[in-house]
């Protein structure tokens, strides 16, 4: 169902909004429109312009909370803006010294990272590093080659007698080494290296030792930096914990402040007056029941004044849509809102939804051992995890453990229980022609809602002359009759009756445009354009209004044809097991009824959705509503009767 909201207009003095933002519209559930567009007809009224001087503090203080590794609480001792920013200045001071100290050990810690990503691979190279840089006349290069080219270049070192090659570490891509060469012969050598796609790799020259040693000495020298850092860490937050209230306090009034000041940017405040005063006015929507526990609340205050204006009437701005259903309906607003949220005035269609899909989904999936499990299984993954879908299979699985002992079938044995109504593949045609005749009905509730919804809108072309409004109706309906008259061996009312009751209605539903605006006293009865075009396009549109009434009526088939088919599938599972044989091969049959459950499910959840998204939905439902946003997220009942 969709709420009733109430469009508040408030105001007060200008210089007090942040006390009736706090005060009273932090408790409640309100969706603000934006004031400068909606008001800007009137002259007297501008936008409310102003810089909060207090973002940059809050930003520190949430730094600050991140070093106590806990949730605040909104509800501590409330500071003025300016002494809350001092505090958190002050505190900021405090740990200022202590965060420059951090950095530098951030800082170190990076160079001792990098000196070891640097020298691990050539850890192998048992030989002070200091002492190859003072080599006179041999050159030395340190570097990594592909695997796919290191047996080349081990070849060329093997052959050569004026080059070494030592192998340090090597991995799945990479070979890690060094080779030396005297001076004399290293442009060569050093080409062919080229040549093999030899990367080479430049150490740094300021550690002592072996690559080994140096290695394990970065590692004690990373142990000391960060058992500094949490020393450190351990300073600021014994230091903060001192301070830890009035950091607290401070960061729940600076959000509140900034909380606050972004209602500004919706606001408008009016030009001074001659005494100098001024306003500002919010504008928004509220529930009927916050809009009468928020007037009641501020009956008393002389500062804050509430108009409401009247949501039947005709608004610059269009009302919200909040969704309020019964628990077992609720998870079926997620395909409400894949579709569109309903407008303020349109029938909300969850219920309507939650029965059918789940009606339907029973009737093509009917097994009562599978409708347990997915019953069962939905309702544990719902309660433990929250998940909408899994409420919706929890409810469908109920539907189709019904209509497992309507067909007498249970994980597709079909002897044990005997069926209350009829086994499908023992009636197809009868299953086939009941499913379109259950189509037919819903199709004219679907119209029925139609007409609901052009009353609400007060559209007079919607509930008469649409081809799911009264003329559809009348049209559709008698036919549905004459079909049912005649399936059920009655006889079928005269040719003339036929014609009149469906021609008539036709024609209606084709001159539906100059009717509406006759209807509505318009002076402009047919469109622009040539009548004779407009004529001909009403013909062709009129024939597809009568294709869509066939087509959609022989859609819902498939409600039958699924029934049929799960019996077909799980008959196949039995066979393949050797049910008949008197000794089946059990794993088989659970396997079969796993992969039935699963597959079809899947498909007949889908082909349901389709059925109510294109067959029913399309006939009268718009989906053009716009939800309602909180400014100030959940309610906080408790808080508010606490105030």
């Amino acid at each position: 169902m969709v709420e009733k909201m109430k469009l508040l207009h408030i105001t007060g003095p200008k210089q007090d909004i942040d006390r009736v933002a706090d005060r009273y519209l932090s408790r409640y559930e309100i969706h603000f429109e934006n004031a400068v567009s909606s008001l800007s007809t009137l002259t007297n009224v501008r936008p409310f312009v102003e810089t909060n001087v207090y973002k940059d503090a809050y930003a520190k203080a949430k730094t600050l909370l991140l070093e106590f590794g806990e949730e605040a609480d909104d509800d501590v001792e409330r500071l003025e803006p300016q002494e809350a920013a001092q505090t958190v200045e002050t505190a900021c001071a405090l740990a200022k010294e202590i965060q420059s100290r951090q950095e530098e050990l951030k800082t170190e810690r990076t160079g001792i990272l990098n000196l070891m990503a640097q020298i691990e691979p050539f850890r192998k190279l048992d030989y002070e590093f200091k002492k190859i840089l003072t080599f006179h006349f041999i050159d030395f290069r340190f570097g990594r080659i592909l695997r796919d080219y290191y047996q080349k270049l081990e070849t060329y070192f093997h052959n050569t007698d004026h080059a070494l090659f030592y192998q340090c570490h090597s991995d799945e891509t990479y070979v890690w080494g060094v080779y030396f060469v005297p001076q004399v012969y290293s442009i060569e050598v050093d080409a062919v290296c080229l040549s093999f796609h030899f990367e080479r790799l430049y150490l740094p020259d300021s550690f002592e030792g072996t690559p080994d040693s140096a290695y394990l000495a970065a590692e004690e020298q990373l142990k000391k930096n960060e058992a500094q850092a949490d020393e450190l860490h351990l300073q600021m937050h014994e230091m903060l914990k001192r301070h830890r209230a009035r950091i607290f306090s401070a960061w729940a009034s600076l959000k509140a402040y900034c909380d606050n000041f972004d209602i500004r940017k919706l606001a408008v405040c009016t030009r001074p007056a001659d005494d100098g005063r001024e306003y500002y006015i919010l504008y928004g929507w509220m529930s009927e029941k916050d809009a009468e526990a928020f007037e009641k609340e501020i009956a008393a205050d002389e500062n804050v004044h509430v108009i409401e204006e009247a949501v039947d009437r005709k608004l610059s701005v269009s009302p919200p849509t909040r969704l309020r259903n019964p628990k077992i309906f609720k998870p079926f607003q997620m395909f409400v809102e894949m579709y569109g949220l309903p407008a303020y005035n349109e029938m909300d269609p969850t219920i309507f939804i939650a029965l059918t899909y789940t009606l339907m989904f029973g009737i093509m999936f009917g097994d009562v051992g599978q409708g347990i499990i997915l019953a069962v299984g939905g309702f544990l993954l719902y309660r433990l995890k929250g998940i909408n879908l899994a409420a919706i299979v929890s409810l469908a699985g109920v539907w189709s453990t019904v209509f497992g002992f309507l067909y007498g079938s249970i994980f597709g044995f079909e002897e044990i229980l005997k069926p209350i109504w009829m086994r499908p593949m023992d009636n197809i045609m009868t299953t086939l022609y009941l499913a379109i005749g259950f189509g037919m009905a819903l199709i004219l509730v679907a119209m029925v809602i139609n007409i609901i919804n052009g009353i609400r809108a007060r559209e007079p072309g919607s509930i008469f002359f649409s081809q799911s409004g009264i003329a559809g109706l009348i049209c559709y309906g008698f036919c549905v009759a004459c079909i049912v008259l005649f399936m059920t061996g009655h006889p079928i009312p005269a040719a003339g009756l036929i014609g009149a009751a469906v021609g008539i209605p036709l024609i209606a539903i084709m001159l539906k445009e100059p009717l509406s605006n006759l209807l509505e006293r318009k002076r402009k009865i047919f469109p622009a354009g040539s009548k004779i075009m407009y004529f001909v396009e009403a013909l062709v549109e009129l024939f597809d209004v009568v294709l869509s009434y066939a087509t959609n009526s022989i859609s819902f088939v498939r409600v039958g044809a699924f029934a049929l088919s799960h019996a077909g599938m799980m008959g196949v599972v039995m066979t393949l097991a050797g049910y008949e044989s008197g000794s089946p091969n059990w794993v088989i049959i659970v396997l079969g009824n796993i992969l039935v459950t699963a597959l079809e499910g899947l498909v007949v959840g889908i082909q349901v959705l389709r059925l109510e998204y294109y067959e029913m939905f399309s006939r009268f439902y718009k989906g053009t509503g716009k939800p309602f946003r909180a400014f100030f997220g959940q309610k906080n009942e408790t808080k508010r009767k606490a105030g």
